[in-house]
C-alpha cells in the first residue's frame, strides 16, 4: 500500500477527500491529516509518506512552501495540489517543483480524484522499479577503494594495519547520497557523543524508518553495526597506544557504561579489551 497524507485546512474538504475515495482498492492507505503545513511538513519527515495531497493555500505555510521544503529534506514523496480557481501561478510554480498533478477543489469529482491516484500510482511503481533495477545493476567499487583508510577515520600516527586487528574494521562507505554522506562524517567527527537513530534523523531532516533503510541500502550496515564499527576501531587505537583504564577508553569512543563497552568489544573481537591489550 502507498502511504498518504492529507493536508486541508479547511476540515469539511478534508473530511470529503477522505471519504469520497476507497483508498484501498486504488493500493492507498491515509496514514495522517493534519490542518496546516508546519504540522505536515514534521509528519512528512517522520513517517515518509508516498502521497501528499495538500491544498495550495492555507495560512502560515503554504502548500508550495510545504512541496519546497519537503524537496530540500530529499524526499522525493510525490504531490497532488488541492486549488481554487485563480491559483493557477500558484500551480504552475508546484508543478516546477515536481507536483504530479492538481484538481480544482469546487469542480473535484470521485473520477477525477481516482484518475490523479491511478496516475500517481503508476508513477510511485515506476520509480521503485527503475530504483530496483539500477540497485541490481550497481557495479561494486574496487577492493581497493572498499579497504582504504578514509581521511575521516585517520589519525596522527600510522593507522593499524588490518592483521594488526581481530575483526575487520568497518571502512567508510563511498555513497553519493548527500544526507548519508552527511551522517557518516558525523559519526566521523562525533563519534565519542551519544549518537542514534533518531538524533541522526533529525540532524538530516529526514523520518528515523526511512533514515534507518536509506542508511543500510547505502552502505551494507545498520547505522549503529556502522558506528559501533568506528567506535571499536579507536578503541583498539587507545587499547595499543595508550595505558588508559578500560572505562576510561570505553567512555573516550561514546560509551556511558564501561560494561556495556566491553560487552560490544567482545561481540566485535571475540576479546575483552584487557585481553587484547596484553596481545598487542
Amino acid at each position: 500500500m502507498w502511504k498518504v497524507l492529507l493536508v486541508e485546512d479547511e476540515v469539511f474538504v478534508r473530511e470529503s477527500v477522505r471519504e469520497i475515495i476507497s483508498w484501498e482498492e486504488l493500493g492507498f492507505t491515509v496514514i495522517g491529516e493534519s490542518g496546516n503545513g508546519t504540522e505536515a511538513l514534521a509528519m512528512i519527515i517522520q513517517d515518509a509518506p508516498d502521497l501528499v495531497l495538500t491544498d495550495i493555500v492555507m495560512p502560515g505555510m503554504d502548500g508550495l512552501e510545504l512541496l519546497k521544503q519537503t524537496r530540500q529534506a530529499g524526499l522525493k514523496t510525490k504531490f497532488v495540489m488541492l486549488t481554487c480557481m485563480g491559483e493557477f501561478e500558484y500551480v504552475r510554480r508546484a508543478m516546477e517543483y515536481g507536483a504530479s498533478n492538481y484538481i480544482l477543489k469546487l469542480s473535484m469529482s470521485v473520477n477525477s480524484l481516482r484518475d490523479t491516484l491511478r496516475k500517481v500510482s503508476a508513477e510511485l511503481g515506476a520509480y521503485t522499479e527503475t530504483q530496483t533495477e539500477t540497485n541490481h545493476h550497481e557495479v561494486a567499487p574496487p577492493a581497493s577503494e572498499l579497504t582504504s583508510t578514509p581521511a575521516s577515520l585517520t589519525v596522527s600516527s600510522a593507522p593499524p594495519s588490518e592483521t594488526d586487528l581481530p575483526f575487520t574494521p568497518v571502512r567508510e562507505p563511498i555513497v553519493k547520497h548527500p544526507e548519508i554522506s552527511k551522517i557518516i562524517e558525523y559519526i566521523g567527527q562525533h563519534y565519542d557523543q551519544d549518537i542514534t537513530v533518531k538524533s541522526m534523523s533529525r540532524y538530516v531532516m529526514m523520518g528515523e524508518n526511512y533514515v534507518s533503510a536509506l542508511f543500510k541500502k547505502k552502505t551494507g550496515h545498520t547505522l549503529i553495526h556502522y558506528l559501533h564499527g568506528v567506535r571499536m576501531e579507536k578503541a583498539a587505537e587507545y587499547l595499543r597506544e595508550t595505558d588508559l583504564p578500560v572505562q576510561e577508553i570505553g567512555y573516550r569512543v561514546g560509551f556511558g557504561s564501561d560494561n556495556y563497552f566491553i560487552k560490544i568489544f567482545k561481540r566485535w573481537t571475540g576479546c575483552t579489551p584487557s585481553q587484547y591489550r596484553h596481545r598487542s
